[in-house]
């Protein structure tokens, strides 16, 4: 009898540990995801910008990019070229900006870019240029750096911040897709945006 209850004592603690030993362990909690950068944040939404404005820019054909409206309120508007380059030679500018360098393709007479560039070739790279320029420029954005102060260009007024630059630009490129998609809705040409 003694050797039993010992014998019964003993395998206790073991049987104790079996049902553990069978158990899974608990699946471990995934850390949460790290946040974006302000920059991350920021371009997440400003790609759509060139995505809508490079698809405008290609379907204009090459003929027509020297089409402006003339009738009406629209004499002496820019051309459909000219609002290109004109949205290029500003986000070279205002990625510059942002960078705190020096813009590396010249503004050009009245924010019109290179006056060398005519074919409808030689604008879209200039414009595809600028803007993976410009997305190059908002990804650097921190929390650490999105607020310093950037002299304000047109002299007067408060400076601006990296984040406040990062906003023009969406703003600016989106204001010239929109005349743009008038332009081509004039000549007949569905904006690819609307085709889907």
């Amino acid at each position: 009898m003694k050797t039993t209850v010992f014998s019964f004592l003993l395998a206790l603690p073991l049987a104790a540990q079996a049902p553990a030993a069978k158990t899974p362990a608990p699946t471990p909690v995934p850390a949460p995801a790290a946040e974006p950068s302000v920059g991350a944040a920021i371009d997440g939404t400003y790609q759509f910008v060139p995505g809508q404005f490079i698809g405008a820019a290609e379907a204009m054909p090459e003929d027509k990019y020297n089409f402006a409206p003339t009738q009406g309120e629209f004499k002496g508007v820019k051309t459909f070229a000219q609002q290109v380059k004109h949205v290029a030679a500003v986000n070279f500018a205002m990625g510059a900006m942002i960078l705190g360098e020096k813009p590396t393709a010249g503004m050009g007479e009245m924010e019109m870019g290179p006056a060398d560039l005519k074919t409808k070739a030689e604008i879209v790279k200039y414009m595809k240029d600028s803007f993976a320029y410009a997305r190059k420029a908002i990804q650097s954005i921190t929390a650490q750096n999105g607020s310093r102060p950037i002299k304000n260009p047109f002299g007067q007024g408060p400076d601006w911040t990296p984040i406040g630059v990062a906003t023009l630009l969406a703003f600016h490129g989106m204001d010239h897709y929109g005349q743009m998609v008038e332009y081509l809705r004039m000549n007949g040409i569905v904006p690819p945006a609307s085709r889907r």
